[in-house]
């Protein structure tokens, strides 16, 4: 089966929407900047892919994560020509940790909160009409996953439409952790480069349109051929080669896709120790047989690790990048790690040619990991 990806939205660091982000990404661009939601000097890592919108400088602001949230997915059903239909539409939103910061900023600032504040479908209601909205967490996989929630309830005769939607914020306390557990800190994210240190956080929102074949009657922007998913819960950190490896093969299996066909990859890419091992035995593992193997790149060292939703941010630069004829290269990258050699690792500039296909990974803390397949 496959899906029209009717409408897309999106901001980050590096733009206010797909195709900002996509251009910014292809020019080698970093959002990472020294940190402004709170005190750096309390913390080895100073730095972060934030995005400016906060009134004042130095001073944070609560709900950002559904500020922008409410933006993104307004702007999908304007697109797609169905923000009077916003009631009968069903929002799935991946976060990893939805409003984390407003309660942080209520208990050290004393700024308002109520418990349906930490709710999203609270906002989406009065602002937008959507009356169904469920939120998926399931860490840094919890926008693919529901991706392919809603390609179950299209295909179960449920809806023929879903928004697919994803947001976080910066939190201190996700920030102050990841801190004390990364060393050497890193001050940016360097995907399957010999010298990477770690994850930043970065920022972000993001919201597609997905619709059953046929239902859209306007352009689509490209097409979803699977989703997959697993969850090893092998190790709490480390992922396990042979289960990203298994996910990525069902991920072709249930898109009717060969390996060979593979264009490009957007992997997950967090720049990890461990995460870029397992990704890149992985890849060598499931595309050893189709040299000279597909195209491969990372957006985090351009906007971060924008945690729940960035499988679905990935997404939509791949959806970019399919109509553009062009792959993003990986900034920060500038020694590849040996365990990379033999991969087509896209740095310095875009990998240009036709593309057709692309497979979108992203892999969460406990063995979680999605993977997505698009087409032009």
């Amino acid at each position: 089966m496959s899906w029209d990806i009717a409408a897309m939205s999106a901001v980050a660091c590096l733009g206010t929407n797909p195709p900002e982000i996509y251009r910014a990404l292809c020019a080698g661009h970093t959002g990472v900047a020294p940190l402004r939601a709170f005190d750096a000097t309390k913390y080895r890592v100073r730095h972060a892919y934030e995005i400016d919108d906060r009134a004042e400088p130095g001073r944070d602001e609560p709900f950002r994560a559904t500020r922008w949230l409410v933006r993104v997915v307004d702007d999908a059903l304007r697109e797609a020509g169905l923000s009077a239909q916003a009631a009968d539409i069903p929002v799935l939103v991946g976060t990893t940790l939805r409003e984390l910061r407003s309660s942080e900023l209520w208990w050290r600032d004393g700024t308002s909160l109520t418990p349906a504040d930490l709710h999203f479908a609270r906002a989406l209601h009065e602002r937008l009409g959507v009356r169904r909205t469920e939120t998926v967490a399931s860490a840094c996989a919890a926008a693919l996953y529901a991706l392919g929630m809603a390609t179950d309830l299209i295909e179960s005769g449920v809806t023929d439409t879903v928004v697919v939607a994803a947001t976080d914020a910066i939190t201190e306390s996700s920030f102050g952790g990841l801190d004390r557990v990364q060393s050497p800190a890193p001050q940016e994210i360097r995907p399957f480069d010999v010298d990477r240190r770690g994850m930043v956080m970065g920022e972000g929102a993001v919201a597609v349109v997905l619709r059953a074949r046929g239902v859209h009657t306007g352009p689509v922007h490209g097409v979803l051929r699977g989703v997959e998913m697993n969850c090893d819960a092998a190790h709490p950190t480390v992922p396990e080669p042979a289960s990203v490896a298994r996910a990525i093969r069902n991920a072709h299996h249930r898109s009717g896709i060969r390996a060979a066909e593979v264009d490009f990859v957007i992997v997950h890419g967090s720049g990890t120790t461990h995460n870029d091992l397992a990704e890149s035995q992985a890849l060598r593992d499931v595309f050893a047989e189709t040299p000279p193997g597909p195209w491969i790149t990372s957006i985090k060292g351009g906007v971060g690790h924008t945690c729940g939703g960035s499988g679905l941010l990935s997404l939509v630069t791949a959806v970019q990048a399919l109509r553009h004829g062009a792959v993003p290269p990986m900034h920060g990258l500038h020694r590849p790690m040996p365990e990379a050699d033999g991969l087509r690792l896209v740095a310095g500039a875009p990998a240009t040619g036709p593309l057709r296909i692309a497979q979108i990974n992203a892999i969460g803390l406990g063995g979680i990991n999605a993977v997505a397949m698009v087409a032009a």
